[in-house]
């Protein structure tokens, strides 16, 4: 991705961003979140853009905003060019790129869903557009056993073997073992941060992944800032509106960040539907989720399973006059703001799991099935992969299931089309060590949930 600042994101770093320099301290007049709201949806009403503030007519656009900004204030900090070409060569220095939201490159999940509490600047490093792909949200407490450390390691391997991007929030623990299942058996991760972005992108660890694109990271704040607690709470929604589907390993009960980002995407946004690790006796914490709307974990879940439910997701449908959730078959709604009015907070009183007489894995694997019988003659494993793009595992269980079925006959290799064989005679030739995969389907699962409505009337 360019590191080339567009003139919108110019004004509007030097309008919200601290930009922080090695020991610089934060201006007093950085506009908040929903001040720069305000003058975002001020300048759309005037047909203007953040830009047109560095412009020609600058002192009399800053005039018209009087009513929202003073005046003065806002010159302050539009005249912090200096310091703006200080930071931005930091960045630079470490690979950090700067997306606004009134850039077309903004990730269309963060937009779509969060609308205007999209944060308005975000920083990264790493292939931006892992952001476009959605995936699988892993999260859960800090400070959790070797079982549920195992269990989120896991998830992460399940994610990479299926193609599909992990989520997560990159904190020590349940997060962090996420992550680095999923990218230590080849997959691809977004770790969305709440602090410290700069030494995440210098660290040892994530240089080869940054740089084989299998790694993205991402944060609303400030590459040199701390730890604060308010952030780290608020970039709970910015994991789930990233993902397709949620998984929740472990959660303290009414407090922490996991319980608050779980508890608020059930009670309020909706985005995804969200699963639990089936708790044990006295997890009061998974319990209390699962009551409010949280589904269980599939157990022994493949890759296959994997691509189905986030190709068709279950969400909770709620009876007996309790809040509209989600179920099997309906669309999912990209706006929270719109659809679910936060009048009243209700309750989940009952939850029913429906699927639809034929699920998306059926249709999945039936599409396959044609895809297959269509091969010109008898082929092995090995070329039945190779000719419908799959991965290792996938192209096993799909071509075990065929042959058993007599829609494939287990013969000759496939020649292919290109007139590679479908496998090399490697006696005479020495074994390369293999180099991290890339999934072939990568975020083909997830492409389906997509689906957005037009975003009429955007704020810069």
């Amino acid at each position: 991705m360019s590191h080339t600042l567009t003139p919108n994101t110019q004004a509007i770093l030097l309008l919200t961003a601290p930009l922080l320099a090695g020991r610089g301290t934060p201006s007093q007049d950085l506009l908040k979140p929903s001040e720069y709201r305000r003058l975002a949806i001020h300048l759309r009403d005037l047909t203007r853009q953040p830009s047109d503030l560095l412009g020609g007519d600058a002192s009399s656009l800053v005039q018209e905003c009087s009513g929202l900004i003073d005046p003065e204030r806002m010159r302050r900090l539009l005249e912090r060019g200096f310091q703006l070409s200080l930071a931005v060569d930091r960045w630079q220095s470490r690979n950090i790129w700067v997306i606004s939201r009134a850039d077309t490159g903004y990730p269309r999940r963060l937009k779509g869903r969060l609308r205007e509490d999209a944060p308005a600047v975000l920083y990264g490093c790493g292939q931006h557009s892992i952001l476009e792909q959605g995936g699988l949200a892993v999260v859960g407490s800090r400070d959790a056993d070797p079982e549920r450390l195992d269990f989120a390691g896991q998830a992460g391997r399940l994610a990479a073997d299926s193609g599909v991007v992990l989520v997560s929030g990159g904190a020590r623990g349940i997060d962090q073992a996420a992550m680095n299942g999923a990218l230590g058996d080849g997959g691809r991760a977004i770790g969305v941060l709440a602090d410290s972005l700069e030494r995440a992108a210098l660290a040892r660890e994530h240089r080869d992944l940054l740089m084989d694109e299998r790694l993205v990271l991402v944060s609303a704040y400030d590459p040199s800032a701390g730890f604060n607690v308010g952030h780290a709470m608020e970039r709970n929604k910015f994991i789930y509106a990233l993902a397709d589907a949620a998984l929740i390993v472990s959660s303290d009960y009414k407090k922490g960040g996991t319980w608050a980002g779980a508890w608020e995407q059930l009670d309020k946004f909706r985005f995804v539907p969200v699963y639990i690790r089936p708790p044990r006796k006295g997890e009061k914490g998974l319990e209390a989720l699962r009551e409010k709307g949280a589904l269980l974990w599939p157990e022994a879940l493949d890759v296959t399973g994997l691509s189905g439910l986030l190709a068709d997701p279950p969400v909770a449908r709620v009876q007996d006059g309790g809040a509209v959730g989600f179920s099997f078959g309906e669309e999912l709604t990209t706006d929270s703001h719109e659809s679910h009015p936060s009048a009243t907070p209700t309750v989940l009183n009952k939850v029913e799991t429906i699927r639809p007489q034929t699920s998306a894995r059926e249709v999945l694997f039936q599409t396959v099935r044609d895809l297959a019988t269509g091969l010109p003659g008898p082929v092995d494993e090995a070329s039945f992969g190779e000719a419908l793009g799959l991965m290792k595992v996938q192209a096993k269980a799909w071509y075990k299931q065929l042959v058993e079925e007599g829609a494939l006959k287990n013969l000759e290799p496939l020649s292919l089309p290109n007139n590679k064989p479908a496998e090399k005679n490697q006696t005479d030739t020495p074994t390369k060590p293999k180099k991290p995969r890339k999934a072939k389907n990568a975020g083909k699962a997830s492409e389906s949930n997509t689906d957005q409505p037009p975003l009429l009337e955007e704020l810069p």
